[in-house]
């Protein structure tokens, strides 16, 4: 169809509920109607080329119009378009990336169960954590501890699991067996604290709440190894050491949601990885097809899959677990990391580079820190730099220089009054100049329009 932006954004109001969205101000104000894809960019309707700060969704990794993903998911399309996983049947393109996803994981994780998303990966590892103790003989551990502010889907048990009081409010959630303890949010929460020391503090919460609760009904924790959506939380280095000590002095399962931080945004494969976590389940999704295809895969670590082989039946799966085509397109994504060198590029090259010129927006007077790690990075918007106070609410602070940055031709997220990204790794010094000089340029105004 050749429509104008007008009639787009016309029948998108008419006919279309968008995620996560406040539909009566998005009908006043109209949808940005995104055409096409070129490396980091993006084009809208009117032709505005717009650089993708946050990969989509923390998810294009390798860029937009990468002709090796487009031809594997052709390829298969014509050779088997659809099959699923039922009836003790399995396809190529299955078998293949669940031996690739094995080679690419830490050792000890061998198996995958494929699943649709990162969502549905976190509703699997709910379920298969409960059988897994259920077919010790041990039902009673049923409680899966997570963090405030975490992210981990946003279904019924997704959203559970996560730790934001908003999607907890629509739905009456958590639901029950989910608990949670605070997050390792240093710049908002660890005033008169060492990183250091705020790290362990925040950890031994975990093992505060293990006790409350009575080691033998507590199944497992889950964490983000960097918190993605919360805004981009990077726990001081004393943290993930000491939550590992803890789960294994319990025999806690160790659940890592790997939905964004895994595939090479950390500088590593996965932020397993970078942190030293030794983790009983993986999620994965995202960026294991470059977004291009959906498709989410949980790894399941030796140790567990063993039990869960001999516990019967595990009635739990969905119609696309496996989808060829997204499998097809996931090999090829995987290969052409491979075949690049991706996570060395981040690591040595483009995520240093990344991090220093982010680092130096912070001599702008409404950033009081900027932060990052491998290909994700932060900044906070305050009123006041040497208190860190915030601007009031109703300011909408963070709201406002995304609209400069949108204005601007730049994608950069806010969550509250922090501003995130988490561009494609195939980007180019050039590109993160230009991201940069586009943000500064938006904090600018945002200062303008704030401060007077």
């Amino acid at each position: 169809m050749q429509f104008d932006t007008r009639e787009w954004q016309r029948l998108d109001a008419s006919h279309h509920l968008h995620p996560f969205t406040d539909h009566q101000q998005l009908r006043q104000k109209g949808s940005r109607i995104i055409t096409r894809g070129e490396g980091v960019y993006l084009i809208d309707s009117e032709g505005r080329r717009i650089l993708d700060g946050m990969a989509g969704l923390w998810c294009v990794n390798m860029g937009y119009g990468r002709e090796e993903l487009i031809e594997a998911a052709e390829r298969q399309m014509r050779e088997l378009p659809y099959y699923n996983l039922f009836f003790q049947t399995a396809h190529p393109p299955a078998i293949e990336l669940a031996s690739l996803l094995a080679e690419v994981t830490p050792a000890g994780m061998n198996q995958a169960f494929f699943t649709g998303s990162g969502s549905e990966c976190n509703d699997t590892v709910l379920r298969m954590v409960r059988h897994y103790w259920a077919s010790q003989g041990k039902p009673e551990r049923q409680v899966i501890i997570s963090r405030h502010n975490a992210y981990h889907g946003s279904t019924v048990a997704g959203a559970s699991l996560g730790g934001m009081s908003g999607m907890h409010e629509q739905g009456s959630l958590p639901i029950p067996g989910i608990v949670h303890i605070d997050q390792p949010y240093y710049f908002g929460e660890g005033q008169g604290m060492s990183p250091h020391e705020f790290g362990l503090e925040r950890a031994r919460q975990l093992e505060k709440k293990i006790l409350e609760l009575g080691p033998e009904k507590v199944a497992a924790f889950i964490g983000e190894p960097i918190q993605g959506a919360g805004g981009v939380i990077i726990p001081p280095e004393s943290y993930w050491p000491e939550i590992q000590r803890i789960c294994d002095h319990y025999g806690i399962l160790l659940i890592a949601d790997e939905v964004i931080c895994g595939f090479g945004r950390t500088g590593s494969w996965f932020g397993c990885d970078t942190f030293g976590i030794r983790p009983d389940f993986m999620c994965l999704a995202k960026g294991i097809t470059s977004g291009y295809v959906p498709l989410g895969a949980v790894m399941v670590s030796d140790r567990v899959a063993r039990v869960v082989e001999k516990g019967g039946e595990f009635a739990h799966g969905f119609t696309y677990s496996g989808h060829p085509v997204a499998c097809a397109v996931a090999i090829a994504n995987i290969k052409l990391m491979q075949k690049e060198s991706i996570v060395n590029r981040v690591h040595d090259r483009i995520a240093p580079y990344l991090q220093r010129r982010w680092s130096e927006l912070s001599d702008l007077p409404i950033v009081g820190e900027t932060r990052g790690k491998g290909m994700v990075a932060a900044l906070e918007i305050v009123q006041n730099k040497q208190d860190k106070r915030r601007f009031p609410t109703a300011a909408k602070a963070g709201l406002t220089c995304r609209e400069f940055c949108f204005n601007n031709g730049l994608v950069m997220r806010a969550v509250g009054d922090t501003m995130i990204i988490s561009p494609p790794l195939v980007i180019t010094e050039t590109e993160v100049d230009n991201l940069v000089n586009l943000a500064r340029r938006s904090l600018e105004l945002t200062a303008e329009g704030l401060l007077g």
